[in-house]
Protein backbone atom coordinates (compact mmCIF):
# COMPACT_ATOMS: atom_id res chain seq x y z
CA UNK A 1 0.00 0.00 0.00
CA UNK A 2 2.82 2.34 0.19
CA UNK A 3 4.10 2.82 -3.08
CA UNK A 4 0.23 3.56 -4.24
CA UNK A 5 -1.28 6.97 -5.49
CA UNK A 6 -5.07 8.41 -4.91
CA UNK A 7 -6.06 9.84 -8.07
CA UNK A 8 -9.94 10.96 -9.17
CA UNK A 9 -12.05 8.44 -11.10
CA UNK A 10 -11.70 10.78 -13.89
CA UNK A 11 -8.23 10.29 -14.19
CA UNK A 12 -8.44 7.21 -14.47
CA UNK A 13 -6.94 5.35 -17.66
CA UNK A 14 -6.93 1.82 -19.27
CA UNK A 15 -3.63 0.32 -17.83
CA UNK A 16 -3.77 1.43 -14.58
CA UNK A 17 -3.82 -0.82 -11.53
CA UNK A 18 -6.48 -0.44 -8.82
CA UNK A 19 -5.25 -1.53 -5.91
CA UNK A 20 -7.77 -0.15 -3.66
CA UNK A 21 -11.30 1.27 -4.52
CA UNK A 22 -11.63 3.35 -1.85
CA UNK A 23 -15.27 2.79 -1.45
CA UNK A 24 -17.00 0.81 1.29
CA UNK A 25 -16.91 -2.68 -0.19
CA UNK A 26 -21.09 -2.81 0.86
CA UNK A 27 -21.14 -0.03 -1.53
CA UNK A 28 -20.07 -1.54 -4.63
CA UNK A 29 -20.39 -5.06 -6.61
CA UNK A 30 -16.90 -5.30 -7.57
CA UNK A 31 -15.81 -8.89 -6.89
CA UNK A 32 -12.28 -7.69 -6.12
CA UNK A 33 -10.51 -4.22 -4.56
CA UNK A 34 -7.88 -4.64 -6.64
CA UNK A 35 -7.40 -5.08 -10.55
CA UNK A 36 -6.24 -3.86 -13.85
CA UNK A 37 -8.32 -0.92 -15.80
CA UNK A 38 -8.57 -2.91 -19.14
CA UNK A 39 -11.45 -0.88 -20.95
CA UNK A 40 -13.25 2.36 -20.54
CA UNK A 41 -16.25 0.36 -19.48
CA UNK A 42 -14.93 -0.63 -16.34
CA UNK A 43 -14.23 3.15 -15.53
CA UNK A 44 -17.78 4.01 -15.78
CA UNK A 45 -19.20 1.41 -13.75
CA UNK A 46 -16.93 3.11 -10.72
CA UNK A 47 -18.57 5.75 -11.46
CA UNK A 48 -21.88 4.28 -11.29
CA UNK A 49 -21.35 3.46 -7.81
CA UNK A 50 -20.47 6.62 -6.72
CA UNK A 51 -16.82 6.20 -6.15
CA UNK A 52 -15.04 9.66 -5.88
CA UNK A 53 -10.94 8.52 -5.88
CA UNK A 54 -9.14 5.37 -6.01
CA UNK A 55 -5.66 4.21 -5.50
CA UNK A 56 -3.46 2.76 -7.94
CA UNK A 57 -0.03 0.93 -8.20
CA UNK A 58 2.12 2.45 -9.92
CA UNK A 59 4.55 -0.73 -10.32
CA UNK A 60 1.79 -2.93 -11.68
CA UNK A 61 0.21 -0.60 -14.35
CA UNK A 62 0.68 2.70 -15.76
CA UNK A 63 1.47 5.86 -13.50
CA UNK A 64 0.05 9.14 -12.60
CA UNK A 65 3.43 11.02 -11.63
CA UNK A 66 1.71 14.18 -9.82
CA UNK A 67 -0.62 11.88 -7.82
CA UNK A 68 -0.16 12.51 -3.82
CA UNK A 69 0.77 8.54 -2.55
CA UNK A 70 -0.63 6.73 -0.04
CA UNK A 71 1.56 8.02 2.62
CA UNK A 72 0.97 11.12 2.23
CA UNK A 73 -2.35 11.26 2.20
CA UNK A 74 -2.36 8.88 5.37
CA UNK A 75 -0.36 11.60 7.40
CA UNK A 76 -2.73 14.47 6.31
CA UNK A 77 -5.52 12.24 7.58
CA UNK A 78 -3.76 11.55 10.76
CA UNK A 79 -2.87 15.67 11.08
CA UNK A 80 -6.24 16.55 10.32
CA UNK A 81 -7.64 14.26 12.98
CA UNK A 82 -5.33 15.36 15.24
CA UNK A 83 -6.45 19.22 14.80
CA UNK A 84 -10.17 17.57 15.20
CA UNK A 85 -9.42 16.39 18.61
CA UNK A 86 -6.74 19.20 19.94
CA UNK A 87 -9.77 21.06 19.34
CA UNK A 88 -12.23 18.83 20.82
CA UNK A 89 -12.66 20.84 24.72
CA UNK A 90 -15.61 18.32 25.93
CA UNK A 91 -13.02 15.93 26.34
CA UNK A 92 -11.56 17.83 28.93
CA UNK A 93 -14.19 18.82 30.48
CA UNK A 94 -15.14 15.23 31.00
CA UNK A 95 -11.89 13.58 32.07
CA UNK A 96 -12.61 13.50 35.56
CA UNK A 97 -16.25 11.29 34.99
CA UNK A 98 -16.17 8.09 37.09
CA UNK A 99 -16.46 5.39 34.46
CA UNK A 100 -17.55 1.75 35.34
CA UNK A 101 -14.22 -0.59 34.96
CA UNK A 102 -14.57 -2.58 31.42
CA UNK A 103 -12.94 -5.55 32.88
CA UNK A 104 -15.90 -6.10 35.37
CA UNK A 105 -18.55 -5.13 32.64
CA UNK A 106 -17.85 -8.01 30.52
CA UNK A 107 -19.84 -10.63 31.79
CA UNK A 108 -23.05 -8.41 31.47
CA UNK A 109 -22.36 -6.88 28.44
CA UNK A 110 -21.96 -10.54 27.21
CA UNK A 111 -25.21 -11.86 28.16
CA UNK A 112 -27.11 -8.52 26.61
CA UNK A 113 -25.33 -9.08 23.36
CA UNK A 114 -26.38 -13.15 23.47
CA UNK A 115 -29.71 -11.94 24.21
CA UNK A 116 -30.09 -8.89 21.43
CA UNK A 117 -28.27 -11.88 18.63
CA UNK A 118 -31.09 -14.17 19.47
CA UNK A 119 -34.10 -11.42 19.20
CA UNK A 120 -32.98 -10.41 15.92
CA UNK A 121 -32.24 -13.92 14.93
CA UNK A 122 -35.82 -14.68 15.89
CA UNK A 123 -37.08 -12.06 14.55
CA UNK A 124 -35.88 -12.66 10.74
CA UNK A 125 -36.95 -16.00 11.26
CA UNK A 126 -40.81 -14.39 12.01
CA UNK A 127 -40.72 -12.87 8.74
CA UNK A 128 -39.83 -15.04 6.94
CA UNK A 129 -42.41 -17.55 7.91
CA UNK A 130 -45.17 -14.59 7.66
CA UNK A 131 -45.48 -13.84 11.43
CA UNK A 132 -45.50 -10.06 12.54
CA UNK A 133 -42.74 -8.96 14.33
CA UNK A 134 -43.40 -8.83 18.32
CA UNK A 135 -42.60 -5.46 18.45
CA UNK A 136 -43.03 -5.26 22.43
CA UNK A 137 -40.42 -7.89 23.08
CA UNK A 138 -38.23 -6.53 20.49
CA UNK A 139 -38.54 -3.55 22.54
CA UNK A 140 -37.73 -4.65 25.75
CA UNK A 141 -34.57 -6.37 24.38
CA UNK A 142 -34.04 -2.88 22.73
CA UNK A 143 -34.03 -0.94 26.03
CA UNK A 144 -31.70 -3.93 27.89
CA UNK A 145 -28.75 -3.34 25.63
CA UNK A 146 -29.59 0.52 25.30
CA UNK A 147 -28.85 0.59 28.90
CA UNK A 148 -25.89 -1.50 28.89
CA UNK A 149 -23.99 0.51 26.03
CA UNK A 150 -24.89 3.64 28.39
CA UNK A 151 -23.64 2.21 31.25
CA UNK A 152 -19.92 1.04 29.95
CA UNK A 153 -19.87 1.54 25.78
CA UNK A 154 -16.58 0.17 25.96
CA UNK A 155 -17.26 -3.44 27.18
CA UNK A 156 -20.31 -4.37 24.94
CA UNK A 157 -18.05 -2.48 21.84
CA UNK A 158 -15.29 -5.34 23.19
CA UNK A 159 -17.56 -7.84 22.34
CA UNK A 160 -18.63 -6.56 19.35
CA UNK A 161 -15.51 -6.75 17.89
CA UNK A 162 -15.49 -10.57 17.55
CA UNK A 163 -17.69 -11.74 15.64
CA UNK A 164 -18.62 -15.22 13.99
CA UNK A 165 -18.91 -15.12 10.44
CA UNK A 166 -21.70 -17.64 10.00
CA UNK A 167 -23.87 -15.57 12.53
CA UNK A 168 -22.93 -12.22 10.28
CA UNK A 169 -26.23 -11.30 9.64
CA UNK A 170 -27.77 -10.91 13.60
CA UNK A 171 -24.80 -9.63 15.09
CA UNK A 172 -23.63 -6.93 12.66
CA UNK A 173 -27.04 -5.91 13.51
CA UNK A 174 -26.49 -5.86 17.33
CA UNK A 175 -23.01 -4.09 16.74
CA UNK A 176 -25.02 -1.49 14.71
CA UNK A 177 -27.41 -0.58 17.45
CA UNK A 178 -24.41 -0.36 19.71
CA UNK A 179 -22.84 2.29 17.95
CA UNK A 180 -25.70 4.06 17.12
CA UNK A 181 -26.84 4.31 21.24
CA UNK A 182 -23.27 5.69 22.17
CA UNK A 183 -23.16 7.81 19.34
CA UNK A 184 -26.58 9.31 20.27
CA UNK A 185 -26.16 9.17 24.07
CA UNK A 186 -23.50 11.34 23.40
CA UNK A 187 -24.65 13.50 20.92
CA UNK A 188 -27.61 14.77 23.19
CA UNK A 189 -30.35 11.93 22.33
CA UNK A 190 -33.24 11.98 25.38
CA UNK A 191 -33.30 8.68 26.59
CA UNK A 192 -36.48 7.74 24.91
CA UNK A 193 -35.37 8.09 21.88
CA UNK A 194 -32.22 6.33 22.60
CA UNK A 195 -34.66 3.44 22.84
CA UNK A 196 -36.15 4.30 19.49
CA UNK A 197 -33.11 4.37 17.77
CA UNK A 198 -31.80 0.92 19.86
CA UNK A 199 -34.92 -1.05 18.30
CA UNK A 200 -34.24 1.11 14.86
CA UNK A 201 -30.54 -0.65 14.80
CA UNK A 202 -31.83 -3.86 15.83
CA UNK A 203 -34.36 -3.64 12.87
CA UNK A 204 -32.08 -2.09 10.28
CA UNK A 205 -31.48 -4.79 8.26
CA UNK A 206 -34.69 -6.87 8.74
CA UNK A 207 -35.43 -6.53 5.05
CA UNK A 208 -32.56 -9.13 4.46
CA UNK A 209 -35.38 -11.67 5.50
CA UNK A 210 -36.68 -11.36 2.40
CA UNK A 211 -33.63 -12.12 0.39
CA UNK A 212 -32.67 -15.60 -0.86
CA UNK A 213 -30.37 -17.40 1.84
CA UNK A 214 -27.69 -18.80 -1.10
CA UNK A 215 -27.58 -14.59 -1.98
CA UNK A 216 -27.22 -13.51 1.57
CA UNK A 217 -25.17 -16.17 2.87
CA UNK A 218 -23.01 -16.88 -0.38
CA UNK A 219 -19.19 -17.60 0.83
CA UNK A 220 -17.82 -15.11 -1.78
CA UNK A 221 -18.49 -11.69 -3.40
CA UNK A 222 -21.74 -11.30 -5.28
CA UNK A 223 -22.51 -10.50 -8.46
CA UNK A 224 -23.40 -7.85 -10.31
CA UNK A 225 -27.12 -8.94 -10.73
CA UNK A 226 -27.07 -10.44 -6.76
CA UNK A 227 -25.72 -7.06 -5.52
CA UNK A 228 -28.79 -5.44 -6.37
CA UNK A 229 -30.68 -7.85 -4.98
CA UNK A 230 -29.46 -7.71 -1.87
CA UNK A 231 -30.11 -3.79 -2.40
CA UNK A 232 -33.67 -4.21 -2.38
CA UNK A 233 -33.37 -5.08 1.57
CA UNK A 234 -33.65 -1.60 2.02
CA UNK A 235 -37.18 -1.17 0.43
CA UNK A 236 -38.04 -4.53 1.85
CA UNK A 237 -37.36 -3.36 5.04
CA UNK A 238 -39.38 -0.40 4.57
CA UNK A 239 -42.29 -2.29 4.51
CA UNK A 240 -42.02 -4.48 7.13
CA UNK A 241 -41.68 -2.17 9.35
CA UNK A 242 -44.89 0.12 8.11
CA UNK A 243 -46.92 -2.65 8.41
CA UNK A 244 -45.50 -3.67 12.30
CA UNK A 245 -47.14 -1.74 14.90
CA UNK A 246 -45.56 0.63 17.32
CA UNK A 247 -42.63 1.25 14.83
CA UNK A 248 -41.19 4.53 15.88
CA UNK A 249 -40.13 6.84 12.61
CA UNK A 250 -37.09 7.21 14.28
CA UNK A 251 -36.63 3.32 13.28
CA UNK A 252 -37.77 3.61 10.43
CA UNK A 253 -35.71 6.30 9.62
CA UNK A 254 -32.32 4.15 9.91
CA UNK A 255 -34.03 0.94 8.14
CA UNK A 256 -34.82 3.19 5.26
CA UNK A 257 -31.32 5.19 5.17
CA UNK A 258 -28.77 3.85 5.93
CA UNK A 259 -27.35 3.02 3.08
CA UNK A 260 -27.87 6.42 1.70
CA UNK A 261 -24.78 8.76 1.30
CA UNK A 262 -24.42 12.60 1.69
CA UNK A 263 -23.41 13.17 -1.44
CA UNK A 264 -26.48 11.86 -3.32
CA UNK A 265 -24.84 8.68 -4.15
CA UNK A 266 -26.53 5.84 -2.23
CA UNK A 267 -29.52 4.07 -2.46
CA UNK A 268 -32.51 3.51 -2.43
CA UNK A 269 -33.88 7.10 -3.60
CA UNK A 270 -30.53 8.85 -3.82
CA UNK A 271 -31.15 11.60 -0.93
CA UNK A 272 -28.66 13.96 -0.53
CA UNK A 273 -27.45 16.14 2.26
CA UNK A 274 -29.68 16.90 4.87
CA UNK A 275 -32.69 15.24 2.70
CA UNK A 276 -31.55 12.51 4.75
CA UNK A 277 -32.72 12.08 8.30
CA UNK A 278 -29.79 13.07 11.01
CA UNK A 279 -30.41 9.30 12.48
CA UNK A 280 -30.30 7.94 9.18
CA UNK A 281 -26.93 10.12 8.18
CA UNK A 282 -25.84 8.94 11.58
CA UNK A 283 -26.72 5.20 11.32
CA UNK A 284 -24.64 5.19 7.70
CA UNK A 285 -21.77 5.40 9.74
CA UNK A 286 -21.94 3.35 11.73
CA UNK A 287 -23.16 0.73 9.23
CA UNK A 288 -20.12 1.08 7.32
CA UNK A 289 -17.87 1.25 10.46
CA UNK A 290 -18.77 -2.03 11.61
CA UNK A 291 -18.92 -3.71 8.36
CA UNK A 292 -15.57 -2.41 7.23
CA UNK A 293 -14.21 -3.90 10.85
CA UNK A 294 -15.71 -7.29 10.63
CA UNK A 295 -14.27 -10.18 8.99
CA UNK A 296 -15.84 -11.59 5.62
CA UNK A 297 -14.88 -14.30 3.34
CA UNK A 298 -14.36 -11.58 0.61
CA UNK A 299 -13.25 -9.06 2.77
CA UNK A 300 -10.33 -8.54 5.32
CA UNK A 301 -11.68 -6.68 8.89
CA UNK A 302 -9.69 -3.26 9.15
CA UNK A 303 -8.09 -2.49 12.58
CA UNK A 304 -10.33 0.35 14.30
CA UNK A 305 -7.97 2.31 13.38
CA UNK A 306 -7.76 2.23 9.83
CA UNK A 307 -11.55 1.89 9.80
CA UNK A 308 -12.07 5.48 11.36
CA UNK A 309 -9.14 6.77 8.98
CA UNK A 310 -10.71 5.76 5.83
CA UNK A 311 -14.64 7.12 7.38
CA UNK A 312 -12.75 10.56 7.68
CA UNK A 313 -11.42 10.54 4.38
CA UNK A 314 -14.42 9.31 2.91
CA UNK A 315 -16.19 12.28 4.60
CA UNK A 316 -15.16 14.50 2.09
CA UNK A 317 -18.04 13.52 -0.13
CA UNK A 318 -20.11 10.45 1.74
CA UNK A 319 -20.81 11.29 5.16
CA UNK A 320 -21.71 14.07 7.14
CA UNK A 321 -18.59 15.42 8.08
CA UNK A 322 -19.37 17.18 11.36
CA UNK A 323 -21.43 13.83 12.47
CA UNK A 324 -18.18 11.78 11.32
CA UNK A 325 -16.09 14.13 13.62
CA UNK A 326 -18.35 13.70 16.79
CA UNK A 327 -18.61 9.70 15.49
CA UNK A 328 -14.43 9.76 15.61
CA UNK A 329 -14.78 11.68 18.73
CA UNK A 330 -16.69 8.83 20.53
CA UNK A 331 -14.36 5.95 19.22
CA UNK A 332 -11.57 7.72 20.09
CA UNK A 333 -8.07 7.49 17.99
CA UNK A 334 -7.48 4.32 19.23
CA UNK A 335 -10.79 3.24 19.89
CA UNK A 336 -11.92 0.70 22.84
CA UNK A 337 -10.75 -3.32 21.31
CA UNK A 338 -7.56 -1.99 19.42
CA UNK A 339 -4.70 -3.44 19.56
CA UNK A 340 -1.79 -0.97 19.96
CA UNK A 341 2.23 -1.70 20.12
CA UNK A 342 4.23 0.20 23.10
CA UNK A 343 7.76 1.61 22.98
CA UNK A 344 8.80 -0.61 25.31
CA UNK A 345 7.39 -3.46 22.87
CA UNK A 346 4.32 -4.36 24.81
CA UNK A 347 1.03 -5.08 22.77
CA UNK A 348 -1.77 -3.70 24.80
CA UNK A 349 -5.46 -4.18 24.28
CA UNK A 350 -7.33 -0.49 24.75
CA UNK A 351 -9.47 -0.54 27.23
CA UNK A 352 -11.38 2.56 28.03
CA UNK A 353 -10.54 6.19 26.89
CA UNK A 354 -8.84 8.86 28.44
CA UNK A 355 -11.00 12.31 28.60
CA UNK A 356 -7.60 14.35 28.71
CA UNK A 357 -5.81 12.60 25.57
CA UNK A 358 -6.75 10.47 23.05
CA UNK A 359 -3.46 9.14 22.58
CA UNK A 360 -2.96 8.13 25.94
CA UNK A 361 -5.77 5.66 27.06
CA UNK A 362 -6.23 2.95 29.71
CA UNK A 363 -4.44 -0.10 28.22
CA UNK A 364 -4.36 -3.99 29.36
CA UNK A 365 -0.63 -5.45 28.55
CA UNK A 366 -0.36 -8.86 27.20
CA UNK A 367 2.16 -10.02 25.18
CA UNK A 368 6.12 -8.99 24.72
CA UNK A 369 6.67 -8.40 20.95
CA UNK A 370 10.70 -8.54 21.24
CA UNK A 371 10.62 -11.48 23.58
CA UNK A 372 7.82 -13.53 21.32
CA UNK A 373 5.45 -14.71 24.26
CA UNK A 374 2.83 -13.91 26.67
CA UNK A 375 3.12 -11.53 29.44
CA UNK A 376 1.30 -11.06 32.67
CA UNK A 377 -1.61 -8.92 31.96
CA UNK A 378 -1.11 -5.12 33.54
CA UNK A 379 -3.37 -2.07 33.09
CA UNK A 380 -1.75 1.13 32.17
CA UNK A 381 -2.69 4.70 32.49
CA UNK A 382 -0.64 5.94 29.64
CA UNK A 383 -2.13 9.65 30.76
CA UNK A 384 -0.04 8.72 34.26
CA UNK A 385 2.46 6.60 32.71
CA UNK A 386 5.16 8.69 30.86
CA UNK A 387 7.72 6.40 30.21
CA UNK A 388 5.14 4.34 27.66
CA UNK A 389 3.78 5.81 24.49
CA UNK A 390 1.79 4.20 21.44
CA UNK A 391 3.76 3.48 18.60
CA UNK A 392 0.80 2.65 16.53
CA UNK A 393 -1.86 -0.25 15.70
CA UNK A 394 -1.49 -4.03 15.13
CA UNK A 395 -3.81 -6.52 14.75
CA UNK A 396 -3.24 -10.14 15.64
CA UNK A 397 -2.20 -11.25 12.15
CA UNK A 398 0.60 -8.99 11.42
CA UNK A 399 1.57 -10.52 15.08
CA UNK A 400 0.65 -13.62 13.84
CA UNK A 401 -1.47 -14.87 17.00
CA UNK A 402 -4.53 -16.77 17.36
CA UNK A 403 -6.02 -15.88 20.64
CA UNK A 404 -9.48 -14.75 22.05
CA UNK A 405 -8.74 -10.93 23.26
CA UNK A 406 -11.89 -11.54 25.51
CA UNK A 407 -10.23 -14.48 27.63
CA UNK A 408 -7.12 -11.91 27.65
CA UNK A 409 -8.65 -9.13 29.54
CA UNK A 410 -10.59 -11.72 32.22
CA UNK A 411 -6.95 -13.25 32.90
CA UNK A 412 -5.92 -11.62 36.21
Amino acid sequence: MNNTKKILVEELKTGMYISDLNAPYIDHPFFYNHFIIENEKTIEKIKECGIRSVYIDPSKGMDEPNAPTYLEINKKMKEMMGKIFAEDKRREENKNIVQIHVREEIPVAEKVRSKAITTVRNVLNDVRSGQEIATKDVMSTAVLLADTVIRCPEAIHLISSIKDKDDYTFQHSVSVCSLLVAFCNITGFDKESIYAVALGGLLHDVGKAKIDDRILKKPGRLTREEFEIIKTHVVEGKKILDKTRDIPDLAKHITYEHHERYDGMGYPTGLKGEEISKIGRMAAICDVYDAMSSERVYHRALIPYETLRKIFEWSTYHFDRVLVEQFVHMMGIYPVGTLVMLESGFVSIVLQQNGGSLLQPLVRTFYDSFAKRFARPVEIDLSKNTSEKIIGAVSLEQLKLNINLIDMLQTA
